[in-house]
């Protein structure tokens, strides 16, 4: 195996992992300011797809186009999962908190089972089948476009965190649900937006990899462990750590799958998903709630 075999891999990791780092925040913004393990979370961008799918199947809409149809759907996907599911459990012991979420992903992939059969399928952009070429590297076209969307959407949601009012509202629950209660901050409308604002990340996600993946219900698998791992190596609630722990476990995933076989890149991901949790609970870069 050449160098320029590994270094190919590496960047194709890189353009992986951006899509994980978008997938990966918007788990740990739930985390974060809810205390909720969001287990449907690759259902979302699941059902992101099969939307972006059938909106260019039935509209000829192209799935860049459809990246703001999706963000609003999921948007309000997210905040009404809130209030008919999450807001009734959150009082709850966890274990009702992880049921509900699990309950929520059986249900969203065997709808999904259901009405769309286990049929692959895919939306055509104008992006899906080009290459771009770094030297002697190729990267495609629809996975730096994915790569580049899902670094852009990532720095508009800090962006949003560090500026906005209802950001630093978001923070200052993440980081002192009390003292946030003291000054007067309603929780409740702020997890509501969380929510919706963690959905709509899966939206975002679902539409940038619809032009060069197929979606079929099980496709949320794909991102929902790297998803994970990314969290544990940025630290459970550090939205800031999960972004770079994404663009790392997209390396190691593709990289891994490289260097040994296909079929054990998610075993090396999962991992380093158990050895973070074991050798640093707190995450690589700290456990502090952004």
């Amino acid at each position: 195996m050449t160098a320029e075999i590994v270094l190919q891999s590496v960047v194709s990791g890189l353009m992986f992992g951006g899509v994980i780092a978008l997938v990966a925040v918007g788990i740990s913004l739930i985390w974060g300011v809810m205390d909720v393990i969001n287990f449907a979370y690759g259902e979302y961008l699941m059902w992101a797809m099969y939307l972006t799918f059938f909106l260019y199947a039935g509209a000829g809409l192209d799935p860049l186009v459809s990246v703001p149809v999706n963000a609003l759907v999921l948007f309000a996907a997210g905040v009404l999962t809130y209030r008919l599911v999450i807001a009734r459990v959150m009082r709850g012991p966890i274990f009702a908190q992880l049921l509900s979420t699990f309950g929520l992903f059986v249900l969203l992939r065997y709808a999904a089972w259901l009405l769309f059969r286990p049929d692959d399928r895919q939306a055509q952009s104008l992006v899906s089948n080009g290459v771009v070429k770094l030297g002697e590297l190729r990267v495609s076209t629809g996975e730096l476009v994915a790569f580049v969307g899902s670094v852009l959407a990532t720095t508009a949601l800090f962006w949003f965190l560090t500026w906005t009012k209802t950001g630093k509202a978001l923070r200052a629950v993440a980081q002192d649900r009390e003292a946030a209660l003291a000054l007067g901050i309603e929780p409740d409308r702020l997890y509501a937006i969380a929510w919706g604002i963690s959905a709509a990340a899966a939206g975002v996600a679902g539409s940038l990899v619809s032009s060069f993946m197929y979606v079929n219900p099980l496709v949320g698998d794909v991102f929902l462990l790297p998803g994970f791992a990314a969290v544990a190596l940025g630290g459970f609630g550090n939205v800031y750590g999960a972004f770079a722990g994404g663009l790392v476990i997209g390396v190691v995933n593709v990289t891994g799958g490289t260097l040994t076989m296909p079929k054990v890149k998610l075993a090396l991901v999962y991992l380093v998903f158990l050895a973070v949790l074991f050798m640093r609970p707190r995450g690589l870069f700290g456990g502090r709630r952004q």
